[in-house]
C-alpha cells in the first residue's frame, strides 16, 4: 500500500481530516445511538470509547468506514497513483 501519508495529514488537508474523523466517529455515535451533544464530560467520552473499543462489532465498523474514507476510488487497488504519490500537498483544484 504506497499512499502519499505526508500530503494526507496535512494542514492544509481540513476534507481528509474530516473524513478520517468522521469515518471513526460516526460508527460509534450510531452503534451507541448517540448525537454529539450526549459529550457533555470528559467521563462521557472516556467511557463511550471503551465501549466502542471493547465492541468488535464497533471497531470492525469504524475499520470499514475508515478504510473507506482513506482508499482513492480514482485508482486501482489501495495505492496512490504515481501522480499523487509525487505531491508535495494538495492538489489545488
Amino acid at each position: 500500500m504506497s499512499i502519499n501519508w505526508k500530503v494526507r495529514f496535512n494542514r492544509k488537508n481540513i476534507l481528509f481530516l474530516s473524513q478520517v474523523l468522521l469515518s471513526v466517529l460516526v460508527p460509534i455515535l450510531t452503534y451507541f445511538g448517540m448525537q454529539l451533544s450526549d459529550f457533555t464530560s470528559w467521563q462521557i467520552v472516556r467511557d463511550t470509547l471503551l465501549q466502542a473499543v471493547s465492541n468488535p462489532y464497533v471497531i470492525i465498523m469504524s475499520l470499514v468506514s475508515l478504510f473507506n474514507a482513506i482508499t482513492d476510488p480514482t485508482t486501482q487497488g489501495i495505492s496512490d497513483s504515481r501522480q499523487a504519490q509525487s505531491y508535495r500537498s494538495p492538489k489545488e483544484s
